[in-house]
């Protein structure tokens, strides 16, 4: 442990030892928040005369008979007044003298009761008469300091920030903004398909099938029935499925899972909306689709724009409309339309694009649009008509058998929403899902299985239907200007951590570090030998000087040219 952990810990005994329980289990009666005071407190001061508030504490500035404490609820900061004898109105001041002076630290939870005030200089806050510790914080926060603007000492590291979100939600104040403008966002979607009458369900997570998309699924064992099942890859077959049953339009906001790579735009768990309306086409997809978004955007950030790196997206409707062939054309010169996969490979061989024998025509067409076009559409736009070896659910184009009804939503170069005209004929199903068993033969593991209850349900008949899925992590990504997926999750998935071993003064004596010393250098708050072997001797030097007093060790001063040995020894050169 750290020095500042061991002295947290000294600081929890002697709670205890004072008849403190800094864990109390009584609930904590609250009355007013931080937005709520500074928001009203100059029109209604006499609301704020007798108030109860609980939080966090971020800044101590300890005095003699009165000190401040900068505290941090779920809205907000506000500062805090202590004086001594108005706190501890008593003969005994230890609640003030010992509790807020020594043993409160930065990250302890407390709960005040009190009353609002303007200090000399102007700043809302709250003069304290009772004090309660609500949880003792046995781990020291990254300190963030602000001044004039300008943020040092930011907790900025990416992987320690997602491995430790609830520590980036407690200092890191625009965090927590991300997430509410994801729960907005879900919310105003689901106000809007609520308000067309349709219908929230849930389907089954654990699958005997992973159907409804092309992608490589998670595979567990059911021990009771002796049965492999899959994570699903999508919710699309049982949403079907519900139709088929009779319900005009069903959707649901749901957890997908695909055993594919990780990167900034592609989390092997994410969010998905699923929606399905009977007696609809892509067409009226597509315009449902667009009002939808320019809604939600509304909703969320109060107007149709957001701006993503630097770029301005407007979700402004009408929004652009192409077919996949003719983008494929005007970006890349070649008319793909009708060619075979020979004659693909040929244009990918051309384009830089590598291909293997697994891939079809419906995967050469698409290797092309991903690596040479999708990036070109930043402005929302529907990418239409797909081929049909690209679309093994969607229903044959009305005007073009070689084609089917389907579109890709692509905003800032990335696909944000998939719809289709569903297919409802069973007999071209089964075609359909029976091609994908070949490819699957060839190698291709996100090739489609045959789902026979599902076939059985289109048999039993399936309306004429459009059916859209939108990832909502990549549009809340739009909504808040982030570019990294990790940015809107709040665990994202993360290689396992390297645990370290136990630090021993052992470790620091093999590399020439005196045994007198050794067993300090870890309380004073090396963590690890190669963090003490890159600092400074100078810093070195002062760091353990300081410990030495601030401890009263029964050690001399420890010497410059005595660190320099440390440092220069060959057991810690050679590293």
């Amino acid at each position: 442990m750290s020095e500042q952990e061991l002295v947290r810990r000294n600081a929890l005994t002697e709670l205890y030892q004072l008849g403190i329980n800094p864990y109390p289990p009584e609930a904590y009666a609250i009355n007013a928040s931080t937005e709520n005071i500074l928001q009203e407190f100059e029109t209604n001061p006499e609301k704020f005369q007798e108030i109860s508030i609980a939080g966090r504490i971020m800044s101590r500035r300890i005095m003699g008979a009165a000190s401040f404490c900068e505290l941090q609820d779920s809205s907000g900061r506000i500062q805090l007044y202590f004086k001594r004898d108005d706190l501890c109105p008593g003969e005994d001041k230890t609640l003030y003298n010992t509790v807020v002076k020594r043993l409160l630290d930065i990250g302890d939870i407390i709960g005040v009761t009190g009353f609002v005030f303007k200090t000399q200089m102007g700043e809302i806050t709250i003069h304290v008469k009772t004090m309660t510790v609500l949880s003792k914080s046995l781990r020291p926060l990254p300190i963030v300091k602000e001044k004039e603007g300008q943020v040092y000492d930011a907790f900025t590291d990416a992987e320690q920030r997602y491995r430790m979100r609830y520590v980036d939600l407690i200092v890191n104040d625009n965090v927590k903004e991300t997430f509410i403008r994801r729960t907005k966002a879900i919310n105003s979607m689901r106000n809007f398909f609520n308000e067309q009458g349709y219908l929230e369900v849930e389907t089954p997570i654990l699958q005997p099938i992973p159907g409804g998309a092309a992608a490589r699924p998670f595979i567990t064992h059911h021990n009771a029935l002796d049965i492999p099942l899959y994570l699903r890859v999508a919710n699309e077959l049982y949403l079907k499925r519900l139709i088929v049953g009779g319900f005009d339009g069903v959707y649901e906001f749901a957890k997908d899972f695909r055993n594919e790579g990780m990167d900034r735009t592609h989390n092997p768990e994410f969010t998905v909306l699923e929606i399905y309306v009977a007696y609809k086409d892509y067409l009226w997809m597509m315009d449902f689709t667009e009002a939808m978004l320019e809604r939600v955007v509304k909703e969320v950030t109060g107007g149709s724009k957001v701006t993503v790196n630097g770029t301005e997206i407007d979700f402004q409707r009408p929004f652009k409309r192409i077919s996949i062939l003719d983008a494929i054309k005007e970006h890349t010169g070649f008319d793909v339309a009708g060619m075979s996969e020979a004659e693909l490979r040929e244009v990918c061989t051309k384009l830089g694009l590598e291909t293997d024998p697994s891939m079809g025509r419906g995967k050469l067409i698409d290797e092309i649009f991903g690596e040479k076009c999708e990036s070109h559409y930043v402005q929302p736009t529907f990418i239409t008509d797909y081929p049909v070896e690209m679309s093994p659910l969607c229903k044959r184009h009305r005007l073009n058998p070689d084609l089917t009804e389907r579109f890709e939503l692509m905003i800032n170069g990335k696909e944000i929403a998939n719809a289709y005209t569903e297919l409802n004929d069973p007999i071209d199903q089964r075609a359909r899902f029976e091609e994908q068993m070949s490819l699957s033969e060839r190698g291709d593991n996100e090739a489609m299985f045959i789902d026979q209850d599902f076939l059985r349900a289109l048999e039993f008949g399936m309306p004429p239907t459009s059916g859209m899925g939108i990832g909502i992590d990549r549009l809340v990504m739009l909504l808040t200007g982030q570019t990294s997926i990790q940015e809107v999750l709040f665990f994202p998935q993360m290689r396992p951590e390297r645990i370290r071993k136990a630090l021993s003064p052992q470790d620091f004596v093999r590399i020439g570090v005196s045994e007198a010393w050794a067993e300090h250098l870890i309380k004073a708050g090396y963590t690890s030998v190669e963090a003490f072997s890159s600092e400074k001797p100078a810093v070195i030097q002062q760091k353990l000087n300081g410990y030495r007093k601030k401890n009263k060790l029964d050690l001399p001063a420890i010497q410059m040219d005595e660190i320099e040995r440390w440092l220069t020894t060959p057991e810690n050169t050679a590293k």
